[in-house]
């Protein structure tokens, strides 16, 4: 039998051999218009393969935003598959940035389509939603654990309506505390670092919620939106060590030229080497 050898363990070597710094894919009409390219499938086509080519091999993750690609139709979703396909061919980690969260067999749907190994979409890990209850996601988690594949779960987001939910109080937890609980649970003895992880935004301020659980966080927000190295320090003091910084438009500014891209990968990496080793 195969020993699948768990997500948090990749993460964790990725992390130390290529550096923390996560390369989001987000080929939104705006960028495509930048890059001389149609907002259309063979503009799609052209711009994600070439930040594939660019930046998966030197960076540990990438994180490809599936809606960006899905809105394109099957057609769009195909080159999703190639990104995913590529990127890991690379050497890079990929992130599909899906954000889903449903019940049951739904649920487990979506576990199939981008944690088996046996679908084209399959990833190394996903961004999941944990508000129809956290429980709503074991298909999920369980669909992750058999696989080595890792969930990052949305715990505290920077986009300004989230605190209406994260922020209420439950049983006197907040919606995020109890989140970050779970994640606790989960990830409790793993070594050198959990499998499933939480998604944290870089702009969030100041919070009083433990933030070192024992798994990785993502961090949206930084660098182009406005989250600094200085912000991830003082949000997540001794998790910093954890924190996957993730920027798409600090990079993906830098195309067409596949060089240029490169560079600010390379660039972003160095700008997060004061995290701290993973």
């Amino acid at each position: 039998m195969t020993t699948v050898e768990p997500f948090g363990r990749r993460l964790h070597r990725a992390m130390e051999e290529r550096g923390r710094f996560c390369v989001g894919i987000d080929p939104h009409a705006a960028l495509l218009r930048d890059w001389g390219l149609g907002d259309d499938v063979a503009g799609l086509e052209r711009f994600a393969l070439t930040v594939v080519e660019a930046v998966a091999p030197v960076v540990g993750v990438v994180k490809p935003q599936s809606a960006f690609f899905e809105r394109f139709g099957s057609r769009g979703v195909a080159v999703l598959e190639r990104v995913v396909a590529e990127s890991r061919a690379a050497g890079a980690l990929v992130l599909l940035d899906v954000k889903r969260g449903d019940i049951g067999s739904t649920s487990q749907a979506y576990a199939d389509a981008y944690l088996d190994p046996a679908s084209p979409l399959a990833s190394d890990a996903i961004t999941a939603s944990p508000y129809l209850g956290f429980g709503s996601l074991d298909p999920m988690i369980d669909t992750a654990r058999r696989h080595g594949a890792g969930v990052f779960v949305l715990a505290l987001t920077s986009n300004r309506e989230g605190p209406e939910v994260q922020h209420a109080r439950a049983g006197g937890a907040t919606v995020a505390g109890t989140v970050l609980d779970h994640l606790r649970r989960l990830d409790a003895g793993a070594e050198p670092l959990g499998d499933f992880g939480a998604v944290v935004g870089a702009t969030i301020g100041d919070t009083t919620e433990d933030l070192d659980f024992g798994g990785p966080v993502l961090a949206p927000g930084y660098g182009a939106q406005g989250g600094t190295t200085a912000d991830l320090l003082r949000i997540f003091g001794r998790a910093a060590r954890h924190v996957l910084p993730t920027s798409s438009r600090e990079v993906l500014a830098a195309g067409p030229d596949t060089g240029a891209l490169r560079d600010a990968a390379r660039r972003g990496n160095d700008a997060v080497v004061a995290l701290g080793g993973a």
